[in-house]
């Protein structure tokens, strides 16, 4: 009789083969509609040491708050200029980055967000946070990050760095430990 496989963790080598170069974690062309932002930061483990072994993707809606996906009823006018979907591993010194645009409010009284998801070793299952941006006023009012306990909601904040390469948000991941970021269930 078969025995049922033993689970398995999605690491140490899981982003061979899953990144393709530095594109994907471009997301925008030079059509593209909306604000160009750059987001970084860095994966830290339950030690808060860097990660260089994660992989992180990142989707998102357009600068009018519309995912270019057939599940979104209004994808038909999505920005056909705009992936919306990135993935950046973190071989150099556990940082990632993405090259996108700010998104935009997905409905009224949501805060614009962009949905995260974590690959990494010891882990069995990935897992799912969002950014919100630290300059948006609809953050008070967003339902989602009002269920969070106040003392941690920093850990979904992204803050503006204005340089004169334009706008770059800062927002680090923290797998475990006092600072660990808020995750959210699938």
């Amino acid at each position: 009789m078969p025995k049922q496989t033993p689970s398995q963790t999605v690491g140490p080598y899981l982003h061979i083969g899953l990144i393709y170069g530095e594109t994907q974690s471009d997301l925008v062309q030079d059509e593209t509609i909306g604000e160009r932002i750059v987001i970084s930061g860095t994966v830290f483990d339950g030690n808060g040491e860097p990660m260089t072994d994660a992989m992180v993707e990142i989707w998102q809606p357009d600068a009018q708050g519309i995912f270019n996906h057939p599940a979104d009823p209004r994808c038909q006018q999505a920005d056909p200029h705009f992936r919306g979907f990135g993935r950046a591993d973190t071989r150099l010194g556990g940082k990632f980055q993405f090259r996108t645009i700010k998104p935009g409010s997905l409905q009224e009284g949501h805060a614009p967000t962009i949905n995260v998801t974590v690959f990494a070793r010891g882990m069995l299952v990935h897992a799912i946070t969002r950014i919100y941006f630290a300059d948006e006023p609809a953050n008070s009012d967003d339902p989602v990050l009002k269920t969070i306990p106040t003392e941690r909601r920093h850990t979904l904040i992204a803050h503006r760095n204005d340089t004169a390469l334009g706008a770059t948000y800062h927002f680090d991941i923290h797998l475990q430990g006092p600072e660990e970021t808020v995750f959210f269930n699938p």
